[in-house]
């Protein structure tokens, strides 16, 4: 008896059929059958499932003699299951990679439960991705619970696709499909409020295709109308369970809701029967409704549901069109702004960091060090939003950014200290200082280096970049390499400072750090710490290089993994592909959202990485690197490097799981080689990091004393190794 079976019916799908059965036959977990439900298809659906049977003996076929729709497909396979679960996928949507062992897990580790349901993301035609908007209900709780206890389970889409079923249950509960559009209807509702215990899986192991065409649900149609019918089951099956009555409130509400929704999809329905799909609604609504629950707009004629949907519409559009003005007069002030009449206060400092998300990076450890040792200078931080204001510790001085006060104190600031770009809108005034500090030494092409890179720059308008780099005075460099890099990617007005990276002093020092206490990482632990970059060869720039789990089991139990993804990538779907799961679960670490970075890298005792500007930073501690370069060649052709980082790395480099997990195994991580080419690698690209990099800053560039250079590790780079001049 396999542990899964997947009931996969088909119809008009052969463009994706070869996509959706590959994404399940090659997951790592094999314990499944597939029961593939041919439903009458006129395409070379059934041909495409014979030829997967006849290769996998996994998958079973049922050729239908007639179509019988989308439900009644499903339970044609029903009853040639015989897995433990039972899930049920459209044959255009696609498992994720590793999905099906992450069902598997959770379903253990919670005692198989009735109903397991799990996070999806939507992969819309034109190649984006977006995951479920209410993912955080999946990580509500990590008790199995009855929709009773949790009732917000019931907010997420109601649809059968992202969840698994134990198939006693669905047996002993005659749970069926019926005919018609929105079957999920009545076998979701029921399922969920009879489950006695369900779970969850803060993990997405489903893509939900978004068709450019050929989606039922976006099929004008009568066939909408069958929602209506959909509905009444649900409440005949409420009836015929009377433990189940308190949820007749919350169901009728629903059911307007989703009628509603249906009716003002402008593809749904043909334009002639809009007017009965409301009338009809309205009878339902009024047949169902429990006691003093009121109608709302379905109480009245559809003439009325009319007028209020256009003084909706023409209610929104004048809000946008007011919007659009008052952003236009922002835009005039911001433009009129700039140049006030007085002079510059010389004490005043404006800093930014990480596009306005707070104290960060090479900005914060200025800003630290010039509370310390220049007191007498006013730091003012610019902060994207509310939300991000209220993080800041309680002493510190912030504005928002566009409002009022920070166009007056940007109009005033003597420095202007950032490690991104200013707003376009802010003009630089005769006698103020822009301070950049970037975000690392450079591995990949930045800047105008970017011009004939058209995937790594898209939607970067490279020639404005300039613009505001223009404004720059000072680069603070922290090696010889950097220095080139910027004066060739910024071809600006700025002068470099071989000042060191601020924030890298405390990796000089080697200072302490809270982050293994905070995440309860035993004393005795080896700390590997895995920091990808994002590629630029996939819309999103998540690329899944490393089977996360596998890593840290074959690193033993004496070795903690701990996983930072690329700061770009803290919100969106990678976290939700799987990383999530195992940081819940105590597999691994998850530091992405780890406002320091420097933390990170102090508790770690060896790094793993790929092509991140991270590695540079970490050579100031004079620990272990593996560079994990297995995709360099796509890497390098859709980005651009300005040196190869395999021929001159900081340690060994694997070119495959393999290689990566032999040199854990063999302890080759930290032999005399790899410290051989970390020394070479340091004293190169760790050229002027000192220690006293931010007291440089504030000292030589804020307050105009004299201070002496950064202690040069080696007199000069390494002859002809940068590829500056290749292109």
């Amino acid at each position: 008896m396999p542990r899964f079976s997947l009931i996969v019916p088909c119809h008009r799908v052969q463009g994706f059929l070869r996509e959706c059965l590959d994404s399940v036959l090659d997951q790592t977990f094999r314990d499944f059958e597939v029961i593939a439900v041919d439903d009458r298809s006129p395409d070379g659906s059934g041909a495409i499932l014979d030829e997967y049977a006849a290769r996998d003996p996994r998958v079973r076929v049922l050729h239908l003699p007639e179509n019988v729709g989308l439900g009644r497909a499903r339970n044609a396979g029903l009853p040639h299951a015989t897995g433990d679960f039972l899930l049920f996928l459209d044959s255009d949507d696609t498992l994720t990679p590793g999905a099906l062992r992450a069902v598997a897990d959770r379903l253990a580790e919670t005692g198989d439960p009735d109903v397991l349901v799990f996070d999806y993301a939507r992969t819309y035609w034109w190649g984006g991705t977006r995951r479920n908007a209410l993912a955080e209900v999946l990580s509500a709780t990590d008790a199995v619970f009855t929709a009773a206890e949790h009732p917000e389970i019931l907010d997420l889409l109601m649809v059968v696709w992202n969840k698994a079923y134990r198939r006693d249950f669905v047996t002993e509960n005659g749970f069926r499909f019926p005919p018609g559009y929105y079957e999920d209807t009545p076998w979701t509702f029921p399922v969920m409020l009879g489950a006695s215990r369900i779970a969850t899986l803060d993990r997405i192991c489903l893509n939900y295709r978004q068709r450019r065409q050929g989606n039922i649900l976006s099929t004008t149609s009568r066939k909408h109308f069958d929602v209506h019918d959909q509905y009444r089951r649900v409440f005949e099956y409420v009836d015929s369970h009377p433990e189940l009555a308190g949820w007749r409130p919350y169901l009728h509400r629903k059911m307007g809701e989703h009628c509603l929704d249906i009716l003002a999809k402008p593809d749904r329905l043909p334009p002639a029967a809009r007017g009965e799909f409301f009338r009809r609604t309205a009878e339902l609504y009024r047949a169902w409704r429990p006691e003093g629950a009121a109608l709302g707009v379905l109480g009245g004629s559809y003439a009325s549901y009319r007028l209020r949907q256009q003084a909706g519409r023409l209610g929104r559009e004048g809000g946008r069109q007011a919007l659009r003005v008052r952003r236009a007069a922002a835009a005039r002030a911001r433009r009129a702004l700039p140049r006030p009449g007085g002079a510059l206060d010389e004490r005043l400092v404006l800093y930014s960091a990480a596009s306005h998300q707070g104290l960060r990076g090479d900005p914060a450890a200025v800003y630290r060090k010039a509370r310390e040792i220049a007191p007498e200078l006013r730091g003012v931080w610019v902060v994207k939003d509310a939300e991000v204001a209220a993080g800041l510790p309680g002493d510190v001085e912030h504005v928002l950014l566009d409002s009022p006060q920070y166009r007056r104190l940007a109009a005033r600031a003597k420095f202007l200290v950032n490690d991104v770009n200013w707003p376009g809108a802010l003009v630089k005034r005769p006698g103020s200082v822009h301070v950049h500090t970037h975000r690392g030494t450079p591995l990949k092409y930045l800047g105008a280096d970017l011009l004939d890179r058209p995937g790594a720059r898209l939607g970067l308008d490279v020639p404005q970049m300039l613009r505001r780099a223009d404004r720059w005075d000072h680069s603070l460099v922290a090696n010889r390499h950097s220095e080139l890099v910027w004066e060739r990617a910024y071809p600006c007005h700025f002068g470099s400072a071989r000042t060191g990276s601020p924030r890298n002093d405390v990796l000089v020092a080697g200072g302490p750090t809270d982050f293994r206490d905070r995440y309860g990482i035993p004393a005795g632990h080896t700390v590997v710490l895995y920091a990808p970059t994002r590629r630029d060869y996939v819309r999103g720039g998540h690329v899944e290089r490393i089977d996360l789990a596998r890593f840290a089991a074959d690193l033993g139990a004496d070795h903690t993994l701990v996983v930072r993804l690329h700061p770009a990538l803290v919100t969106g779907p990678a976290r939700g592909l799987g990383l999530a799961e195992l940081h819940r679960r105590g597999i691994v670490v998850d530091a992405t959202g780890e406002p320091d970075v420097e933390r990170v890298l102090l508790a770690a005792d060896v790094l793993v990485t790929d092509y991140s500007s991270v590695m540079f930073d970490y050579a100031n501690l004079d620990r272990p690197i593996v560079v994990h370069a297995d995709d360099w060649a796509a890497y390098t052709a859709s980005r651009g490097t300005y040196l190869d980082i395999t021929a001159e790395a900081p340690g060994h480099v694997s070119r495959s799981y393999e290689d990566l997990a032999r040199l854990f195994a063999s302890g080759g991580w930290r032999d005399e080689e790899s410290a051989r080419l970390r020394a070479v690698f340091r004293a190169r690209f760790c050229e002027f990091d000192d220690g006293r990099a931010a007291e440089r800053v504030v000292r030589t560039l804020l307050l105009g004393e004299p201070m002496p250079a950064a202690a040069v590790r080696v007199p000069e780079p390494a002859a002809g190794r940068d590829l500056l001049a290749s292109t």
